[in-house]
């Protein structure tokens, strides 16, 4: 493929690639986002970042990808934070911003990439008027949400199943984080997985490389002399945060915590917000903190900055992710560049990322006894989380950027040989 003819409209219709990590709707697919439109920079290929502005005092076009990249904020209904589930009500309002951006800057785009339903909604209704191919991810799937939904308000809507299902047979080409995600197009969307091609997210090792830990402890504030586990990622229910507490609340029952202190952090949300602001899971984890009696030991961080996260790994003894579902789980493969050992639920993508025994540790999803007693072995035995540590350090590597976008790459080059 010629880089040179090639720019790419890359869609983030919900959610914007610099937000800050760990907000209601930020994770993993913005770092990705990010992340892929800096490497495609490097190598000379364009990309214009589209999503939906959420604060008219930033500025519509940001240069924050560097290369000449562009992140576009296009106005598509009220220029502020809106439910995810009211979106879908100005998705033709931000496809009609997106075509007045091209027209007016004179840009030519050979390829669209959309990330999340949402933004494959409008993908299709680009591709109708530029009549190029659409790169399609989900990031995460809805059926596989509602499959564990503890609640109706947990559960996605019957219109997004739809949604996928449609863009499953409308995509060009499908890229599946893992082959679990392939396996679950065909056995929960029943779908035709031959425009499906397995290309995991990637890692910037430039930044998320192990850092001596006494520095890293430094720079977030944890003394030399005491222990930290962390959690990393969106607060909610999926997030399985609430087992992570009780594995700690088991450990200080049996006097783990006293023979080796110990602290906990979590970041992500708004945890000192004010009560009629509080998100109901951000309320639910603090009473459950009280109720176990680990208010000494648990601390909620709150969001913070992309670029910081390489030291709160670093510090750490250990990252816990222990969600209910993950497509992929990014936070886990950053971790593991960063030298630390991963505690994942075996779920997703994480089943498959995370090698039990060797780069860290697979738990049942929910069972906080099991991830106990794989916290307290890496807690007391430092041979241990440091042979894991290193192993996990040299597997990411092999999640490098470079490495995964030569592969992204190569399937933009077919389709844009195919629709040449």
């Amino acid at each position: 493929m010629d880089n040179r003819l090639v720019r790419i409209a890359m869609l983030s219709y919900h959610t914007c690639p610099l937000a800050t990590l760990g907000g209601k709707d930020t994770g993993g697919m913005n770092v990705y986002v990010r992340d892929l439109a800096r490497e495609l920079g490097r190598r000379g290929v364009g990309v214009d970042v589209f999503t939906r502005s959420q604060d008219d005092h930033v500025p519509h076009v940001l240069h924050d990808l560097g290369f000449g990249n562009r992140v576009v904020h296009i106005r598509a209904g009220p220029e502020t934070p809106v439910p995810k589930e009211a979106l879908a009500d100005y998705l033709s309002e931000f496809v009609a911003g997106v075509e007045a951006f091209s027209r007016t800057k004179g840009a030519r785009y050979d390829l669209i990439h959309s990330h999340y339903w949402l933004s494959g909604l409008a993908a299709v209704d680009l591709r109708a008027s530029w009549g190029m191919p659409i790169v399609h991810m989900f990031h995460t799937l809805a059926a596989m949400k509602n499959r564990v939904a503890r609640s109706a308000d947990e559960a996605a809507s019957s219109f997004r199943l739809d949604a996928e299902g449609r863009l499953l047979r409308e995509a060009d080409c499908i890229v599946a984080a893992t082959q679990a995600e392939l396996a679950q197009f065909q056995w929960l969307y029943h779908a035709d997985v031959r425009r499906v091609v397995v290309i995991p997210p990637g890692v910037d090792t430039s930044r998320f490389y192990p850092i001596p830990q006494d520095e890293a402890k430094e720079f977030v504030g944890v003394p030399c002399e005491q222990n930290m586990l962390l959690f990393v990622g969106r607060v909610e229910p999926l997030k399985g945060i609430d087992t992570l507490l009780e594995a700690v609340a088991l450990l200080k029952q049996e006097g783990v915590l006293d023979r080796h202190p110990l602290c906990v952090a979590v970041i992500g949300g708004e945890p000192d917000a004010d009560p009629d602001r509080m998100s109901e899971e951000m309320g639910r984890l603090q009473s459950l903190r009280s109720t176990l009696g680990i208010d000494d030991v648990v601390t909620f961080l709150g969001k913070r900055d992309q670029d910081t996260l390489q030291y709160y790994y670093s510090a750490a003894l250990a990252v816990v992710v222990p969600s209910h579902y993950e497509s992929f789980g990014l936070v886990a493969l950053e971790a593991m560049a960063c030298g630390r050992p991963v505690v994942a639920s075996e779920t997703g993508g994480l089943a498959f990322l995370v090698r039990d025994n060797e780069t860290g540790f697979h738990v049942p999803a929910g069972d906080a006894p099991a991830l106990a007693d794989r916290l307290r072995r890496l807690v007391e035995d430092e041979v241990l989380r440091t042979r894991l540590g290193r192993q996990a350090a040299e597997y990411a590597r092999s999640y490098s950027w470079p490495l995964i976008a030569d592969q992204i790459l190569g399937l933009y080059g077919t389709l844009h040989k195919k629709h040449a």
